[in-house]
């Protein structure tokens, strides 16, 4: 590998290079020097910006758990605009893309890096916790709007939205689920709850 190269921006690219290795060959086949083959640097660029390759996977899930601060304020405001099913539908095919489920199959695989996780997230699953807190966040604002019923337990609804989205995506090696049917199961989720408006 050359050495005098110099990366722009190197945690991004290794990050981006991750990534693919994760998409590419699955969360056992990414270590160190895949990631570095794969950014087409030296094994030590990692290493200069990382404490320890756990440090950088930890970075790597932190870095894409903050991109959901992003999504769920575009969920917020969508509030009150489309349809709540079709508000919900839309950010479960967005959580549960390809990379998420990578990353989801990388924390479940790699117990020191989920011990290492647990500063930011003490109780369950690194990156489906934000899922939820997002949806449910999103759910009380359409209550506060008049969109879902005043009594709807909308914790509860986020927590099964999200165990219900991860078993329809995951272990899908062809192509994610048809989103008629995530509509259809969205909305049988949360009938009981939101009104028709």
């Amino acid at each position: 590998m050359p050495t005098g190269v110099a990366l722009r921006d190197a945690r991004e690219q290794l990050f981006a290079a991750a990534e693919r290795v994760l998409l590419r060959d699955g969360p056992n086949a990414l270590t160190s020097r895949a990631v570095t083959a794969e950014a087409g640097c030296a094994k030590g660029v990692l290493h200069r910006h990382f404490a320890d390759f756990d440090a950088f996977l930890v970075e790597l899930v932190r870095d894409r758990i903050a991109r959901l601060d992003v999504r769920a304020a575009v969920l917020r405001e969508a509030a009150g605009t489309g349809t709540v099913v079709g508000n919900l539908t839309d950010a479960l095919e967005d959580v549960f893309g390809s990379l998420a489920l990578g990353i989801l199959g990388l924390v479940i695989a790699r117990d020191e890096l989920r011990a290492r996780l647990r500063a930011a997230t003490p109780a369950g699953l690194p990156l489906l916790t934000e899922a939820a807190a997002m949806i449910g966040s999103y759910l009380r604002r359409e209550r506060d709007l008049g969109r879902v019923a005043g009594e709807a337990d909308v914790d509860t609804l986020a927590l099964t939205l999200i165990g219900t989205g991860h078993l329809l995506f995951a272990g899908r090696e062809d192509a994610p689920p048809d989103p008629d049917d995530v509509r259809r199961t969205v909305g049988s989720v949360v009938a009981g709850a939101v009104r028709a408006v």
